[in-house]
Protein backbone atom coordinates (compact mmCIF):
# COMPACT_ATOMS: atom_id res chain seq x y z
CA UNK A 1 0.00 0.00 0.00
CA UNK A 2 2.77 2.40 0.97
CA UNK A 3 4.63 1.63 -2.24
CA UNK A 4 1.55 2.40 -4.34
CA UNK A 5 1.01 5.69 -2.50
CA UNK A 6 4.61 6.72 -3.14
CA UNK A 7 4.26 5.74 -6.81
CA UNK A 8 1.03 7.73 -7.11
CA UNK A 9 2.71 10.74 -5.51
CA UNK A 10 5.64 10.49 -7.94
CA UNK A 11 3.24 10.25 -10.86
CA UNK A 12 1.37 13.33 -9.62
CA UNK A 13 4.66 15.22 -9.70
CA UNK A 14 5.23 13.95 -13.25
CA UNK A 15 1.78 15.20 -14.27
CA UNK A 16 2.65 18.68 -13.03
CA UNK A 17 6.07 18.57 -14.72
CA UNK A 18 4.87 17.66 -18.22
CA UNK A 19 1.29 18.87 -18.10
CA UNK A 20 -0.39 15.48 -18.56
CA UNK A 21 -4.16 15.46 -18.84
CA UNK A 22 -4.49 11.85 -17.61
CA UNK A 23 -5.40 10.96 -14.04
CA UNK A 24 -2.82 9.12 -11.87
CA UNK A 25 -5.05 6.02 -11.72
CA UNK A 26 -5.24 5.96 -15.53
CA UNK A 27 -1.47 6.22 -15.80
CA UNK A 28 -1.09 3.33 -13.39
CA UNK A 29 -3.51 1.30 -15.51
CA UNK A 30 -1.40 2.05 -18.59
CA UNK A 31 1.59 0.56 -16.79
CA UNK A 32 3.45 3.82 -16.17
CA UNK A 33 6.12 3.66 -13.50
CA UNK A 34 8.85 5.86 -12.07
CA UNK A 35 10.40 2.99 -10.15
CA UNK A 36 14.19 3.62 -10.03
CA UNK A 37 14.92 0.06 -11.25
CA UNK A 38 12.76 0.52 -14.37
CA UNK A 39 14.11 4.01 -15.03
CA UNK A 40 17.71 2.79 -14.66
CA UNK A 41 17.09 -0.11 -17.06
CA UNK A 42 15.65 2.24 -19.69
CA UNK A 43 18.55 4.68 -19.31
CA UNK A 44 21.11 2.36 -20.92
CA UNK A 45 21.30 0.15 -24.00
CA UNK A 46 23.48 -2.56 -25.51
CA UNK A 47 26.04 0.01 -26.64
CA UNK A 48 26.70 1.09 -23.03
CA UNK A 49 28.17 4.34 -24.34
CA UNK A 50 25.35 6.68 -23.31
CA UNK A 51 23.19 6.93 -20.19
CA UNK A 52 20.03 9.04 -20.33
CA UNK A 53 17.34 8.70 -17.67
CA UNK A 54 13.72 9.15 -18.80
CA UNK A 55 11.09 10.84 -16.65
CA UNK A 56 9.15 7.58 -16.52
CA UNK A 57 8.67 4.18 -18.15
CA UNK A 58 5.44 2.65 -19.40
CA UNK A 59 4.78 -1.06 -19.99
CA UNK A 60 1.73 -1.16 -22.27
CA UNK A 61 -0.51 -4.17 -22.63
CA UNK A 62 -2.13 -3.03 -25.90
CA UNK A 63 -1.79 -0.70 -28.86
CA UNK A 64 -4.53 1.45 -27.32
CA UNK A 65 -2.32 2.02 -24.26
CA UNK A 66 0.48 3.28 -26.50
CA UNK A 67 -1.93 5.51 -28.44
CA UNK A 68 -3.34 7.00 -25.26
CA UNK A 69 0.12 7.90 -23.98
CA UNK A 70 1.30 9.44 -27.26
CA UNK A 71 -1.93 11.39 -27.63
CA UNK A 72 -1.44 12.74 -24.10
CA UNK A 73 2.09 13.82 -25.09
CA UNK A 74 0.78 15.46 -28.26
CA UNK A 75 -1.88 17.38 -26.31
CA UNK A 76 0.25 18.18 -23.25
CA UNK A 77 0.63 21.88 -22.48
CA UNK A 78 4.32 21.40 -21.64
CA UNK A 79 4.98 18.65 -24.21
CA UNK A 80 7.17 15.61 -23.61
CA UNK A 81 8.83 13.04 -25.81
CA UNK A 82 8.04 9.34 -26.23
CA UNK A 83 10.63 6.74 -27.19
CA UNK A 84 9.80 3.10 -27.94
CA UNK A 85 12.25 0.52 -26.59
CA UNK A 86 12.33 -3.15 -27.48
CA UNK A 87 15.06 -5.42 -26.12
CA UNK A 88 17.38 -2.44 -25.61
CA UNK A 89 19.82 -3.45 -28.33
CA UNK A 90 20.48 0.05 -29.67
CA UNK A 91 24.09 1.21 -29.72
CA UNK A 92 24.04 4.99 -29.36
CA UNK A 93 21.00 5.81 -27.20
CA UNK A 94 18.51 5.79 -30.08
CA UNK A 95 15.70 4.57 -27.78
CA UNK A 96 16.52 6.93 -24.92
CA UNK A 97 14.99 10.26 -23.88
CA UNK A 98 15.67 12.71 -21.08
CA UNK A 99 12.55 14.76 -21.72
CA UNK A 100 9.81 12.18 -21.64
CA UNK A 101 8.66 8.58 -21.33
CA UNK A 102 10.19 5.33 -22.59
CA UNK A 103 7.62 2.82 -23.83
CA UNK A 104 8.97 -0.63 -22.93
CA UNK A 105 7.49 -2.65 -25.79
CA UNK A 106 9.18 -5.98 -25.02
CA UNK A 107 8.47 -8.00 -21.92
CA UNK A 108 6.04 -10.35 -20.23
CA UNK A 109 2.37 -9.45 -20.69
CA UNK A 110 2.81 -7.16 -23.69
CA UNK A 111 0.67 -7.55 -26.77
CA UNK A 112 -0.28 -11.23 -26.67
CA UNK A 113 1.14 -14.29 -28.45
CA UNK A 114 1.90 -14.25 -32.19
CA UNK A 115 -1.11 -15.33 -34.27
CA UNK A 116 -0.20 -17.59 -37.18
CA UNK A 117 -2.43 -17.72 -40.26
CA UNK A 118 -1.20 -20.94 -41.84
CA UNK A 119 -3.46 -20.86 -44.89
CA UNK A 120 -2.46 -17.30 -45.76
CA UNK A 121 1.21 -17.82 -44.86
CA UNK A 122 1.64 -14.89 -42.52
CA UNK A 123 1.82 -14.15 -38.80
CA UNK A 124 0.52 -11.17 -36.83
CA UNK A 125 2.90 -10.14 -34.06
CA UNK A 126 3.11 -7.45 -31.38
CA UNK A 127 5.72 -4.80 -32.16
CA UNK A 128 7.68 -5.65 -29.03
CA UNK A 129 7.74 -9.39 -29.69
CA UNK A 130 11.22 -10.89 -29.96
CA UNK A 131 12.05 -12.70 -33.18
CA UNK A 132 13.03 -15.83 -31.26
CA UNK A 133 9.45 -16.06 -29.94
CA UNK A 134 8.02 -15.38 -33.40
CA UNK A 135 10.10 -18.28 -34.69
CA UNK A 136 8.94 -20.64 -31.95
CA UNK A 137 5.26 -19.80 -32.54
CA UNK A 138 5.55 -20.26 -36.31
CA UNK A 139 7.41 -23.55 -36.04
CA UNK A 140 4.37 -25.04 -34.28
CA UNK A 141 2.69 -24.77 -37.72
CA UNK A 142 5.74 -25.91 -39.68
CA UNK A 143 6.31 -22.35 -40.90
CA UNK A 144 8.92 -19.60 -40.43
CA UNK A 145 9.60 -16.02 -41.55
CA UNK A 146 11.72 -15.75 -44.69
CA UNK A 147 14.26 -13.11 -43.69
CA UNK A 148 16.17 -12.85 -40.43
CA UNK A 149 18.73 -11.00 -38.39
CA UNK A 150 21.76 -12.89 -37.08
CA UNK A 151 20.63 -12.33 -33.48
CA UNK A 152 17.03 -13.28 -32.67
CA UNK A 153 16.63 -11.54 -29.31
CA UNK A 154 15.63 -8.31 -31.02
CA UNK A 155 12.14 -6.84 -31.20
CA UNK A 156 10.08 -6.93 -34.39
CA UNK A 157 9.39 -3.20 -34.24
CA UNK A 158 13.07 -2.46 -33.65
CA UNK A 159 14.40 -4.34 -36.67
CA UNK A 160 11.61 -3.13 -38.97
CA UNK A 161 12.46 0.45 -37.98
CA UNK A 162 15.94 -0.13 -39.41
CA UNK A 163 15.72 -2.88 -42.07
CA UNK A 164 16.58 -6.24 -40.55
CA UNK A 165 19.31 -8.04 -42.48
CA UNK A 166 21.19 -11.33 -42.46
CA UNK A 167 22.50 -13.86 -44.95
CA UNK A 168 19.05 -14.47 -46.47
CA UNK A 169 18.66 -10.83 -47.60
CA UNK A 170 20.29 -11.44 -51.01
CA UNK A 171 17.30 -13.61 -51.94
CA UNK A 172 14.36 -12.53 -49.77
CA UNK A 173 15.43 -8.95 -49.17
CA UNK A 174 15.62 -7.40 -45.69
CA UNK A 175 12.88 -8.02 -43.16
CA UNK A 176 11.14 -4.80 -44.21
CA UNK A 177 10.61 -6.35 -47.67
CA UNK A 178 8.62 -9.17 -46.08
CA UNK A 179 5.89 -7.19 -44.29
CA UNK A 180 2.27 -7.23 -45.47
CA UNK A 181 0.72 -4.81 -42.99
CA UNK A 182 1.40 -2.71 -39.90
CA UNK A 183 -0.51 -1.12 -37.04
CA UNK A 184 1.23 2.12 -36.10
CA UNK A 185 0.68 4.76 -33.42
CA UNK A 186 1.65 8.07 -35.03
CA UNK A 187 3.11 11.08 -33.24
CA UNK A 188 -0.43 12.45 -32.97
CA UNK A 189 -1.57 9.44 -30.98
CA UNK A 190 -3.57 8.00 -33.88
CA UNK A 191 -3.64 4.21 -34.21
CA UNK A 192 -3.53 3.49 -37.95
CA UNK A 193 -3.43 0.32 -40.02
CA UNK A 194 -1.22 0.66 -43.09
CA UNK A 195 0.02 -1.41 -46.01
CA UNK A 196 0.99 -0.88 -49.65
CA UNK A 197 -2.71 -0.37 -50.41
CA UNK A 198 -3.96 1.29 -47.20
CA UNK A 199 -2.21 4.45 -45.93
CA UNK A 200 0.84 3.61 -48.09
CA UNK A 201 2.72 6.82 -47.20
CA UNK A 202 2.82 5.83 -43.54
CA UNK A 203 3.63 2.21 -44.37
CA UNK A 204 6.68 3.04 -46.48
CA UNK A 205 7.83 5.82 -44.14
CA UNK A 206 7.76 3.62 -41.03
CA UNK A 207 9.71 0.74 -42.61
CA UNK A 208 13.31 1.71 -42.02
CA UNK A 209 12.11 5.03 -40.60
CA UNK A 210 14.14 4.88 -37.37
CA UNK A 211 11.00 5.32 -35.28
CA UNK A 212 10.40 8.86 -36.55
CA UNK A 213 6.83 8.50 -37.78
CA UNK A 214 5.19 6.05 -35.44
CA UNK A 215 5.49 3.18 -32.99
CA UNK A 216 4.87 -0.22 -34.58
CA UNK A 217 2.36 -2.11 -32.43
CA UNK A 218 1.57 -4.93 -34.88
CA UNK A 219 3.32 -6.36 -37.92
CA UNK A 220 2.03 -8.92 -40.38
CA UNK A 221 5.05 -10.95 -41.49
CA UNK A 222 5.32 -13.19 -44.56
CA UNK A 223 6.03 -16.88 -43.92
CA UNK A 224 7.32 -19.92 -45.79
CA UNK A 225 7.51 -23.65 -44.99
CA UNK A 226 10.24 -24.15 -42.39
CA UNK A 227 13.10 -26.48 -43.29
CA UNK A 228 14.12 -29.10 -40.76
CA UNK A 229 17.89 -29.03 -41.00
CA UNK A 230 20.78 -26.89 -42.19
CA UNK A 231 24.15 -27.82 -43.68
CA UNK A 232 26.45 -25.06 -42.47
CA UNK A 233 29.73 -24.54 -44.36
CA UNK A 234 32.69 -22.23 -43.96
CA UNK A 235 35.54 -21.96 -46.47
CA UNK A 236 38.59 -19.69 -46.46
CA UNK A 237 40.21 -17.37 -48.99
CA UNK A 238 43.51 -15.54 -49.01
CA UNK A 239 42.62 -13.59 -52.15
CA UNK A 240 40.04 -10.85 -51.67
CA UNK A 241 39.03 -10.68 -55.34
CA UNK A 242 38.31 -14.41 -55.44
CA UNK A 243 36.33 -14.08 -52.21
CA UNK A 244 34.10 -11.24 -53.43
CA UNK A 245 33.68 -12.71 -56.91
CA UNK A 246 32.41 -15.93 -55.37
CA UNK A 247 30.06 -14.08 -53.02
CA UNK A 248 28.66 -12.04 -55.90
CA UNK A 249 28.25 -15.16 -58.01
CA UNK A 250 26.33 -16.93 -55.24
CA UNK A 251 23.85 -14.07 -54.74
CA UNK A 252 23.15 -14.03 -58.49
CA UNK A 253 21.77 -17.59 -58.46
CA UNK A 254 18.04 -18.31 -58.55
CA UNK A 255 15.72 -21.24 -58.03
CA UNK A 256 16.65 -24.27 -55.93
CA UNK A 257 20.23 -24.49 -57.21
CA UNK A 258 21.61 -21.94 -54.78
CA UNK A 259 22.65 -21.62 -51.16
CA UNK A 260 20.00 -20.27 -48.79
CA UNK A 261 22.31 -18.03 -46.79
CA UNK A 262 25.45 -16.15 -47.84
CA UNK A 263 27.60 -14.21 -45.41
CA UNK A 264 31.31 -13.82 -44.72
CA UNK A 265 33.80 -12.29 -42.37
CA UNK A 266 37.31 -10.96 -42.23
CA UNK A 267 40.00 -12.74 -40.21
CA UNK A 268 43.12 -10.91 -39.07
CA UNK A 269 43.71 -13.06 -35.98
CA UNK A 270 44.11 -16.84 -36.27
CA UNK A 271 42.54 -17.24 -32.82
CA UNK A 272 39.22 -16.36 -34.44
CA UNK A 273 39.37 -19.49 -36.60
CA UNK A 274 40.30 -21.75 -33.71
CA UNK A 275 37.48 -20.32 -31.59
CA UNK A 276 34.82 -21.66 -33.98
CA UNK A 277 36.56 -24.56 -35.69
CA UNK A 278 35.67 -26.99 -32.86
CA UNK A 279 32.00 -26.63 -33.81
CA UNK A 280 32.75 -27.81 -37.35
CA UNK A 281 34.04 -31.04 -38.79
CA UNK A 282 37.64 -30.23 -39.64
CA UNK A 283 41.25 -31.45 -39.36
CA UNK A 284 42.45 -32.02 -35.79
CA UNK A 285 45.46 -29.74 -36.00
CA UNK A 286 44.88 -26.04 -35.20
CA UNK A 287 44.64 -23.80 -38.24
CA UNK A 288 47.49 -21.38 -38.76
CA UNK A 289 46.85 -18.28 -40.85
CA UNK A 290 50.43 -18.39 -42.10
CA UNK A 291 49.88 -21.88 -43.52
CA UNK A 292 47.03 -20.63 -45.68
CA UNK A 293 48.98 -18.04 -47.61
CA UNK A 294 47.73 -14.93 -45.82
CA UNK A 295 51.24 -13.60 -45.27
CA UNK A 296 51.27 -12.72 -48.94
CA UNK A 297 47.97 -10.88 -48.48
CA UNK A 298 48.71 -8.49 -45.64
CA UNK A 299 48.05 -11.17 -43.01
CA UNK A 300 44.32 -11.22 -43.76
CA UNK A 301 42.01 -14.15 -44.52
CA UNK A 302 38.39 -14.08 -45.63
CA UNK A 303 35.78 -16.62 -44.63
CA UNK A 304 32.76 -17.39 -46.80
CA UNK A 305 29.85 -18.69 -44.72
CA UNK A 306 27.04 -20.48 -46.56
CA UNK A 307 24.16 -22.79 -45.73
CA UNK A 308 21.80 -25.15 -47.49
CA UNK A 309 18.42 -25.78 -45.88
CA UNK A 310 16.76 -29.16 -46.33
CA UNK A 311 14.16 -31.62 -45.08
CA UNK A 312 15.23 -34.97 -43.76
CA UNK A 313 13.59 -36.60 -46.76
CA UNK A 314 16.22 -34.84 -48.94
CA UNK A 315 19.19 -36.04 -46.90
CA UNK A 316 20.40 -38.42 -49.61
CA UNK A 317 20.71 -35.70 -52.26
CA UNK A 318 21.89 -32.72 -50.21
CA UNK A 319 25.58 -33.70 -50.46
CA UNK A 320 25.48 -33.79 -54.25
CA UNK A 321 23.72 -30.41 -54.45
CA UNK A 322 26.29 -28.79 -52.19
CA UNK A 323 29.22 -30.39 -53.99
CA UNK A 324 27.95 -29.08 -57.33
CA UNK A 325 27.78 -25.54 -55.93
CA UNK A 326 31.16 -25.70 -54.19
CA UNK A 327 32.90 -26.90 -57.38
CA UNK A 328 32.32 -23.49 -58.94
CA UNK A 329 34.04 -21.60 -56.11
CA UNK A 330 37.72 -20.67 -55.73
CA UNK A 331 38.38 -21.10 -52.01
CA UNK A 332 41.47 -22.69 -50.46
CA UNK A 333 40.82 -26.44 -51.06
CA UNK A 334 42.04 -27.58 -47.62
CA UNK A 335 39.90 -25.08 -45.71
CA UNK A 336 36.42 -26.59 -45.78
CA UNK A 337 34.64 -26.62 -42.42
CA UNK A 338 31.16 -28.09 -42.24
CA UNK A 339 28.52 -29.14 -39.74
CA UNK A 340 24.88 -30.17 -39.79
CA UNK A 341 22.25 -29.00 -37.29
CA UNK A 342 18.53 -28.34 -36.79
CA UNK A 343 17.16 -25.21 -38.48
CA UNK A 344 16.24 -23.50 -35.22
CA UNK A 345 19.73 -24.12 -33.79
CA UNK A 346 21.32 -22.41 -36.78
CA UNK A 347 19.05 -19.38 -36.58
CA UNK A 348 19.69 -19.08 -32.83
CA UNK A 349 23.46 -19.57 -33.13
CA UNK A 350 24.46 -16.12 -31.86
CA UNK A 351 22.55 -16.59 -28.61
CA UNK A 352 24.86 -19.47 -27.72
CA UNK A 353 27.83 -17.16 -28.21
CA UNK A 354 26.07 -14.58 -26.03
CA UNK A 355 25.74 -17.06 -23.17
CA UNK A 356 29.46 -17.85 -23.35
CA UNK A 357 30.36 -14.16 -23.29
CA UNK A 358 28.00 -13.52 -20.38
CA UNK A 359 29.65 -16.32 -18.41
CA UNK A 360 33.01 -14.57 -18.89
CA UNK A 361 31.66 -11.09 -18.06
CA UNK A 362 32.27 -9.95 -21.63
CA UNK A 363 28.71 -9.23 -22.80
CA UNK A 364 27.74 -6.17 -20.79
CA UNK A 365 30.61 -4.03 -22.03
CA UNK A 366 30.65 -1.03 -24.40
CA UNK A 367 29.99 -1.92 -28.05
CA UNK A 368 31.30 0.77 -30.43
CA UNK A 369 29.80 -0.95 -33.46
CA UNK A 370 30.06 0.48 -36.95
CA UNK A 371 27.87 -0.88 -39.76
CA UNK A 372 28.46 0.34 -43.29
CA UNK A 373 26.84 -0.33 -46.65
CA UNK A 374 29.64 -0.17 -49.22
CA UNK A 375 29.16 0.04 -53.01
CA UNK A 376 30.38 -3.02 -54.92
CA UNK A 377 32.59 -0.85 -57.12
CA UNK A 378 34.57 0.34 -54.08
CA UNK A 379 34.78 -2.81 -51.97
CA UNK A 380 38.35 -3.60 -53.16
CA UNK A 381 39.45 -0.08 -52.19
CA UNK A 382 37.81 -0.58 -48.80
CA UNK A 383 39.73 -3.84 -48.34
CA UNK A 384 43.01 -2.16 -49.19
CA UNK A 385 42.51 0.83 -46.92
CA UNK A 386 40.70 -0.73 -43.97
CA UNK A 387 41.18 -4.50 -43.69
CA UNK A 388 44.82 -4.36 -44.80
CA UNK A 389 45.48 -0.86 -43.49
CA UNK A 390 43.66 0.75 -40.59
CA UNK A 391 42.72 -2.41 -38.68
CA UNK A 392 46.15 -3.87 -37.95
CA UNK A 393 46.12 -7.42 -36.56
CA UNK A 394 43.56 -7.02 -33.75
CA UNK A 395 39.79 -6.96 -34.20
CA UNK A 396 38.20 -7.16 -30.72
CA UNK A 397 35.15 -8.74 -32.32
CA UNK A 398 33.71 -10.13 -35.57
CA UNK A 399 33.91 -8.19 -38.83
CA UNK A 400 31.15 -9.29 -41.18
CA UNK A 401 31.17 -8.71 -44.93
CA UNK A 402 28.60 -9.91 -47.44
CA UNK A 403 26.81 -8.58 -50.54
CA UNK A 404 23.13 -7.92 -51.17
CA UNK A 405 21.00 -7.23 -54.25
CA UNK A 406 19.47 -3.76 -54.34
CA UNK A 407 16.44 -4.99 -56.32
CA UNK A 408 15.32 -6.87 -53.19
CA UNK A 409 14.95 -3.57 -51.33
CA UNK A 410 11.88 -1.37 -51.79
CA UNK A 411 13.09 2.12 -52.65
CA UNK A 412 9.84 3.54 -51.28
CA UNK A 413 10.95 2.68 -47.75
CA UNK A 414 12.90 5.18 -45.66
CA UNK A 415 16.13 3.16 -45.78
CA UNK A 416 19.00 4.56 -47.84
CA UNK A 417 21.49 2.28 -49.58
CA UNK A 418 24.36 2.87 -52.04
CA UNK A 419 23.19 3.60 -55.57
CA UNK A 420 24.52 0.39 -57.13
CA UNK A 421 22.87 -2.91 -58.05
CA UNK A 422 25.02 -4.76 -55.52
CA UNK A 423 26.37 -3.41 -52.24
CA UNK A 424 28.08 -4.92 -49.23
CA UNK A 425 27.35 -4.83 -45.54
CA UNK A 426 30.58 -4.40 -43.60
CA UNK A 427 29.88 -4.67 -39.88
CA UNK A 428 32.52 -4.02 -37.22
CA UNK A 429 30.87 -5.75 -34.23
CA UNK A 430 33.50 -5.02 -31.64
CA UNK A 431 33.54 -4.99 -27.85
CA UNK A 432 35.58 -2.56 -25.75
CA UNK A 433 37.34 -4.21 -22.83
CA UNK A 434 38.93 -2.60 -19.81
CA UNK A 435 41.79 -5.07 -19.67
CA UNK A 436 44.79 -2.80 -20.09
CA UNK A 437 45.18 -3.51 -23.82
CA UNK A 438 45.08 -0.23 -25.69
CA UNK A 439 43.78 -1.81 -28.92
CA UNK A 440 40.69 -3.08 -27.09
CA UNK A 441 39.83 0.14 -25.26
CA UNK A 442 36.71 2.15 -26.06
CA UNK A 443 38.76 5.21 -26.97
CA UNK A 444 40.96 3.26 -29.39
CA UNK A 445 38.05 1.53 -31.14
CA UNK A 446 36.01 4.74 -31.35
CA UNK A 447 38.96 6.57 -32.89
CA UNK A 448 39.45 3.70 -35.32
CA UNK A 449 35.81 4.01 -36.42
CA UNK A 450 36.45 7.69 -37.14
CA UNK A 451 39.53 6.78 -39.16
CA UNK A 452 37.48 4.32 -41.22
CA UNK A 453 34.82 6.93 -41.97
CA UNK A 454 37.46 9.54 -42.80
CA UNK A 455 39.22 7.13 -45.16
CA UNK A 456 35.94 6.48 -46.98
CA UNK A 457 35.31 10.20 -47.30
CA UNK A 458 38.80 11.03 -48.56
CA UNK A 459 38.90 8.04 -50.92
CA UNK A 460 35.49 8.81 -52.41
CA UNK A 461 33.81 5.65 -51.10
CA UNK A 462 30.18 6.70 -50.75
CA UNK A 463 29.16 4.47 -47.86
CA UNK A 464 25.83 4.62 -46.07
CA UNK A 465 25.62 3.81 -42.41
CA UNK A 466 23.31 0.98 -41.39
CA UNK A 467 21.91 1.58 -37.89
CA UNK A 468 23.06 5.16 -38.51
CA UNK A 469 24.19 7.59 -35.82
CA UNK A 470 24.79 11.30 -36.38
CA UNK A 471 24.82 14.33 -34.10
CA UNK A 472 23.59 17.12 -36.37
CA UNK A 473 20.72 17.47 -38.79
CA UNK A 474 23.10 18.51 -41.57
CA UNK A 475 24.76 15.10 -41.28
CA UNK A 476 21.36 13.42 -41.40
CA UNK A 477 20.48 15.38 -44.53
CA UNK A 478 23.65 14.15 -46.19
CA UNK A 479 22.87 10.59 -45.07
CA UNK A 480 19.36 10.58 -46.56
CA UNK A 481 20.38 12.47 -49.69
CA UNK A 482 17.53 12.62 -52.20
CA UNK A 483 15.18 10.99 -49.68
CA UNK A 484 15.54 13.80 -47.14
CA UNK A 485 12.75 16.04 -48.46
CA UNK A 486 10.24 13.18 -48.32
CA UNK A 487 11.53 12.09 -44.91
CA UNK A 488 11.05 15.59 -43.51
CA UNK A 489 7.62 15.90 -45.13
CA UNK A 490 6.47 12.62 -43.58
CA UNK A 491 7.75 13.79 -40.20
CA UNK A 492 5.65 16.93 -40.42
CA UNK A 493 2.62 14.86 -41.42
CA UNK A 494 2.80 12.06 -38.85
CA UNK A 495 4.81 13.57 -35.97
CA UNK A 496 4.61 17.35 -36.39
CA UNK A 497 5.70 18.10 -32.82
CA UNK A 498 8.72 15.81 -33.03
CA UNK A 499 7.60 13.75 -30.04
CA UNK A 500 8.85 10.34 -31.20
CA UNK A 501 12.34 8.80 -31.11
CA UNK A 502 14.19 11.98 -30.13
CA UNK A 503 17.22 9.85 -29.20
CA UNK A 504 18.02 9.53 -32.90
CA UNK A 505 18.91 13.26 -32.94
CA UNK A 506 17.28 13.81 -36.32
CA UNK A 507 14.60 16.33 -35.34
CA UNK A 508 14.67 18.55 -32.29
CA UNK A 509 11.45 18.38 -30.21
CA UNK A 510 9.51 21.56 -30.89
CA UNK A 511 9.11 22.42 -27.21
CA UNK A 512 12.86 22.69 -26.52
CA UNK A 513 14.23 26.24 -26.26
CA UNK A 514 16.19 27.78 -29.07
CA UNK A 515 19.30 27.60 -26.88
CA UNK A 516 19.16 23.83 -27.26
CA UNK A 517 19.04 24.07 -31.04
CA UNK A 518 22.45 25.64 -31.56
CA UNK A 519 23.83 22.60 -33.34
CA UNK A 520 20.82 22.30 -35.62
Amino acid sequence: MATKLLLTFAICRLIVTVGLTLEPTELLRLGLTVDPVDVESASVDFGLMTKVEPLAVIRPSSAEDVAQLVKAAYESSHRFTVSARGHGHSINGQAQTATGVVVQMSGVGSGGKPRVWGGDMYVDVWGGELWIDVLKSCLEYGLAPKSWTDYLYLSVGGTLSNAGISGQAFHHGPQISNVHELDVVTGKGELMTCSKEQNPELFHAVLGGLGQFGIITRARISLEPAPQRVRWIRVLYSNFSAFTEDQEYLISLHGNQKFDYVEGFVIVDEGLINNWRSSFFSPRNPVKISSLGSNNNGGVLYCLEITKNYHESMAETIDQEIEALLKKLNFIPTSVFTTDLPYVDFLDRVHKAELKLRSKGMWEVPHPWLNLLVPKSKIADFDRGVFKGILGNKTSGPILIYPMNKNKWDDKSSVVTPDEDVFYLVAFLRSALDNGEETQSLEYLTNQNRQILKFCDVDGIKVKQYLPHYKTQSEWKEHFGSKWDRFERMKMKFDPRHILASGQNIFNPTFLSSSNMASW
